[in-house]
């Protein structure tokens, strides 16, 4: 029996210690509860573990448990320190009560608490008050200190307001924010200390650290600031002080559905202001519904962009002309030459093909009128007037000087104008999107009568219905014929006759229908026209869109290929406009259908084929006719970067043998092509 006793109380101190694992876990017994793992009997725990066990319940208890542990820990070490240096002083008391008095001083001084000796009341009274005392100091330190770390806090959310003038606002965080900031850090390289103010729903920290990477150290004289809070917040818009800045830029969000949000930061931006906004306003939306609402929005003299459309007509350009992107990738970064107004008082009374010649460094390219109207290529026998302002190419601003004479010119290789040679293309379209209607529009406002273009995508029925109805809205010079398949698949690739077709129009997904990343799906399609292309033997002309710059780099594509990358020409853009509001109609009659365009004309148009002649003479050929000579392109060089041989505003006396491999790149009014 009493064996069978103790098997049950073991079986039953085994099945409670099973239990107690399955609730606590591995590592988690309480030291009352421990088992022994070799015979599953209950051990006591060690007193030590008691102990810690014990402490651990009193820190548990609070602010008081610590006090009074720290106080104990206090005395435990003073107490004893102060009764060994008193005892082995030489002059101390030999009174033993007086010995004690001499230790209570000390420990008082230690820990602050009087240390006055004599009758228990004035011992009581002298702690009171050092209590008092260390409760207030102690207050005080704790106030000091929580204000100090909230006001660092503050700084770094990024809730403090910006103490600004003449800075540069930027509104919202998207893909253009890198390539807007490094533009205008750029353009403000030799302008001396200015400031970028950044106000986005991000930690300021991040965003910080962020652009401090993408820079790489090249701020120069310019600072960054980053503020924290909702662009759509007027109390947020304040702390970046937008009614002292020089300029406001107002970011596009990823889709155009998110435009309505543009339309609320801008009524924010002039409650913020209180209408009085100063500074110019440039915002960008995507979808062109909400362009008037977005205008409204902003007031009188504000810059709303319509990106989906530009990139549409850029891509619809430059597909039937290799290397258009380029140029534009030259004129839309400061790193190289771009636009300028500048005033040339010395110029009023001349022609304007006299003007052409006037600089040498620099390429004029139309009028800036008095009344504010802007003339590209205009005729070569109108006048520049007084007041008026020139429209030039140049490395800076500050760069557009005179020449005591102007450059010479050789008449004698000046060629007349070749015959306009009309004929019907046929164009690839790879992929559908919702910028694929107005390529299609745009592409029909360049091509002849009888030009086809042929589109493959997938899609079903609505992306049918959607090319039925671009080729609606075409002009009835362009067919548009649909043929079903999956651009990324290599039977629907290799199914193409590349050879047939002048230019291929590569397009990505929208970033809804694909989940965020439409490159992706456009470096596929690459991918497999490359191989098609190795296979077949006949090169073919590439123009992609793409949304992220980066994705460039690993293109399966010949160098110099054209790209038109969205994200990055809109930041581009409005770097540019941000620094001359002029500039945004000027790029509106570069990519207007009725406008001026940008064109690649073979230099044998110009000038006789295999002569070597100034720039100055192709400049003065081009005049004959209207047109603005703005640079060259070389054929042979295509394939070496970092220019892919594109020379955007060379010296009018730079001399060249001008071969078969040359294209002349010219401004050319509409009326004129």
């Amino acid at each position: 029996m009493h064996k069978t006793s103790n098997d049950q109380d073991r079986r039953r101190w085994a099945g409670i210690a099973r239990v107690g694992k399955q609730r606590q876990g591995k590592g988690q017994e309480t030291p009352e509860a421990q088992v022994d793992a070799s015979g599953g009997v209950p051990r006591r725990a060690a007193p030590s573990e008691q102990a810690r066990y014990w402490f651990d319940n009193t820190l548990a208890g609070g602010a008081a448990a610590l006090i009074g542990w720290l106080a104990v820990v206090c005395l435990v070490i003073v107490v004893p320190a102060s009764a060994v240096l008193v005892w082995t002083d030489d002059g101390a008391p030999d009174d033993r009560w007086a010995k004690a008095a001499a230790v209570w001083r000390s420990v008082g001084q230690t820990l602050r608490l009087g240390g006055e000796a004599g009758s228990p009341l004035r011992v009581a009274l002298s702690v009171l008050l050092a209590l008092v005392a260390l409760f207030y100091v102690s207050t005080l330190v704790s106030l000091i200190t929580a204000a100090i770390t909230e006001k660092l806090l503050d700084l770094r959310r990024g809730h403090s307001t910006v103490l600004e003038n003449g800075h540069t606002v930027v509104l919202g965080w998207s893909d253009q924010i890198f390539t807007v900031v490094a533009e205008i850090v750029e353009a403000n390289s030799n302008q001396g200390r200015r400031a970028v103010v950044v106000l986005a729903d991000r930690d300021k920290t991040d965003m910080e650290e962020e652009l401090r990477t993408e820079l790489g150290g090249r701020e120069g004289g310019t600072r960054i600031i980053c503020r924290n809070g909702r662009p759509t917040d007027p109390a947020a818009l304040e702390r970046v002080s937008p009614a002292t800045a020089d300029v406001v830029l107002v970011l596009p969000r990823d889709e155009p559905d998110e435009d309505a949000e543009i339309v609320k930061n801008l009524l924010s931006l002039r409650a913020a202001t209180d209408g009085d906004c100063r500074a110019r306003i440039l915002a960008v939306v995507r979808d062109g519904r909400y362009r008037l609402a977005a205008v409204l929005a902003a007031g009188p003299g504000a810059v709303v962009l319509e990106i989906d459309d530009i990139t549409a007509r850029l891509v619809a350009q430059c597909a039937r002309q290799p290397g258009l992107s380029l140029v534009f990738q030259e004129l839309l970064d400061f790193a190289g030459d771009e636009f300028y107004v500048v005033d040339a008082p010395a110029q009023a009374g001349r022609t304007f093909a006299e003007v052409l010649t006037a600089y040498v460094s620099s390429t004029v390219v139309g009028v800036l009128r008095a009344d504010g109207a802007l003339r590209l290529a205009p005729p070569p026998d109108s006048l520049v007037c007084a007041g008026d302002r020139l429209v030039v190419i140049a490395e800076d601003d500050d760069t557009t000087v005179e020449a005591p004479e102007p450059a010479a010119v050789d008449a004698s290789v000046i060629v007349p104008r070749p015959p306009a040679a009309v004929r019907s293309e046929r164009m690839l379209l790879l992929g559908w999107n919702r910028r694929a209607h107005r390529i299609v529009r745009h592409l029909s406002d360049h091509v002849t009568p009888g030009s086809v273009l042929h589109v493959v995508a997938d899609g079903g029925e609505p992306t049918a219905a959607e090319v039925r109805a671009a080729e609606t809205e075409a002009s009835t010079g362009l067919t548009v014929v649909l043929r079903p398949g999956d651009p990324t698949l290599p039977g629907t690739v290799n199914g193409l006759d590349l050879a047939t077709y002048d230019g291929v129009i590569v397009l990505g997904p929208d970033r809804v229908a694909c989940g965020g990343a439409p490159d992706d799906r456009t470096l596929v399609t690459l991918l497999l026209l490359r191989d098609l292309e190795r296979r077949s033997g006949n090169p073919v002309t590439v123009v992609t869109e793409m949304t992220d710059d980066r994705n460039r780099a690993i293109a399966p594509v010949g160098p110099g290929a054209d790209f038109i990358v969205s994200g990055k020409l809109v930041g581009l853009l409005m770097a540019q406009i941000s620094q001359n509001r002029h500039l945004a109609e000027l790029f509106e009659e570069l990519l207007a259908p009725g406008g001026s365009t940008i064109q690649l004309k073979p230099a044998a148009h110009y000038v006789r084929a295999g002569c070597r002649a100034s720039f100055a003479t192709v400049v003065e050929s081009a005049s004959r006719r209207g047109e603005c000579a703005i640079g060259y392109r070389s054929r042979d060089r295509a394939t070496t970067g970092p220019e892919f041989g594109v020379r955007v505003n060379p010296r009018k006396d730079e001399v060249l043998r001008w071969s078969e491999n040359y294209d002349v790149v010219v401004i050319t009014p509409h009326a004129r092509r």
